[in-house]
């Protein structure tokens, strides 16, 4: 019976070799489709063979020992970049991306093997990923601005040089900043960002202004309310779609909110879920029905937004970060956890990221699930009214009633589902 086992999971990790290799030989076949047979040193069916070979030798390693797998796979390197090199030459072609891609697929083959299936699998499918993605990389490096590469460095260096010595413990007389944990939290914003700033630059105007709305949104959603407010009001206050674009962008910021608190403390989930998808649903509804009544499909804003990974704003983020949580503790043994609620309402008009990743670290420690909620709902709420506020007084009266009160249904709907789930 074990030997029978032993036998079926042998087949599928020779399966999984296998597989690895006919997945990335697709991809690099593909590419490759319009060269002649014989002309090319390896394709679809060669990149598959290749990853069952190293599965074979995986599977004699037990066996054999570590010794001839090593011998294996280096008479494969050999072999394999000479037969690219003299392909290379004929040619004219520099390109190593080939090389590198037979040996990882080698190297995956063998460990799918002898390690952990589901992670040669997720490092194949990343693989793949990266040869797939290969034209928008490129145009992404055409656009990519010396300033945005260097604040990136810069962020990454003081991350893995910073991040490890940094004490994971309280320094501060109220025992509320972990400089390991503050750092860790203000990098996590500053990437999620990071990401919305690139599908902007990528995106922009070309794929329409729901999708730039929504991208600008995970960098800042008031940005976008400023921005399509202003096209409004230079004569646009009749378009429909300005107003959808504004509530995708107030959707998107609600459920990266949520994402965020919940990703930091799971337990929020069941606070937070009720009242944020009632809120959603009725921005949502509100969307729809604007959207029946737009015409113009074609009208779009400039969306600018600064570079979140600049150096200043993550040291500006994780000052305002630090003394929030500071305030949070002050407030929370003074005042009880009323003070720490005032502190939401009144930083949420400026971010809701600072009080969200307070309120999510406090809850189930010096702040309950609940009061955690809804110190991360006020917040939500007041960087709304916020929202609200820029729509009236930018785009005009006209413009944002209608935004206003879609606005204001929503939160008061989120508020009756809080209520009625007991947290409020």
């Amino acid at each position: 019976m074990d030997r029978r086992v032993d036998t079926l999971d042998l087949f599928q990790r020779l399966g999984l070799s296998l597989a690895i290799g006919l997945l990335i030989g697709l991809e690099r076949g593909w590419r490759e489709r319009d060269q002649g047979e014989g002309t090319r040193t390896a394709g679809i069916r060669t990149f598959a063979l290749i990853g069952l070979l190293g599965g074979l030798w995986g599977a004699m390693t037990p066996a054999l020992g570590p010794v001839p797998m090593a011998a294996a796979g280096l008479a494969f390197a050999v072999a394999f970049i000479l037969f690219q090199w003299r392909e290379s030459t004929a040619r004219n072609d520099y390109s190593v991306t080939s090389t590198v891609v037979g040996l990882i697929v080698f190297a995956l083959g063998a460990f799918a093997v002898l390690g952990n299936q589901a992670v040669a699998a997720g490092a194949g499918v990343a693989t793949l990923a990266l040869l797939a993605a290969r034209t928008n990389l490129h145009e992404f490096l055409k656009k990519l601005t010396w300033p945005e590469l260097r604040s990136a460095v810069v962020l990454l260096a003081m991350t893995f040089l910073l991040l490890p010595v940094l004490p994971n413990r309280t320094v501060d007389p109220w025992g509320a900043i972990n400089p390991y944990e503050l750092w860790l939290l203000t990098v996590m914003i500053a990437v999620l960002a990071f990401v919305g700033y690139v599908a902007v630059r990528l995106l922009g105007e070309h794929r329409g202004l729901m999708i730039s709305a929504a991208a600008g949104a995970i960098v800042s959603s008031t940005t976008v309310t400023l921005n399509n407010s202003r096209l409004a009001a230079q004569g646009g206050s009749d378009n429909p779609t300005l107003s959808v674009a504004i509530l995708t962008a107030w959707m998107v910021s609600l459920t990266r909110m949520t994402a965020i608190a919940v990703a930091v403390n799971p337990m929020l989930l069941t606070a937070l879920g009720p009242p944020i998808g009632v809120a959603l649903a009725v921005l949502a509804l509100a969307a729809f029905l604007f959207r029946q009544f737009s015409k113009d499909e074609k009208a779009h804003a400039q969306t600018v937004f600064a570079n979140p990974l600049d150096i200043l704003f993550v040291l500006r983020f994780g000052a305002l970060l630090s003394a929030i949580v500071v305030a949070s503790r002050i407030l929370s043994s003074t005042f009880g956890e009323g003070g720490v609620l005032v502190l939401a309402g009144i930083s949420g008009f400026v971010d809701v990221d600072p009080s969200t990743l307070a309120a999510a670290r406090a809850a189930g420690a010096s702040m309950s699930i609940g009061a955690a909620a809804q110190a991360i709902v006020l917040a939500a709420a007041a960087n709304m009214v916020t929202k609200m506020a820029v729509t009236v007084l930018v785009g005009g009266i006209r413009f944002g009633a209608k935004l206003t009160l879609a606005g204001v249904v929503a939160l008061a709907s989120g508020a009756a589902a809080m209520a009625a789930t007991g947290f409020l």
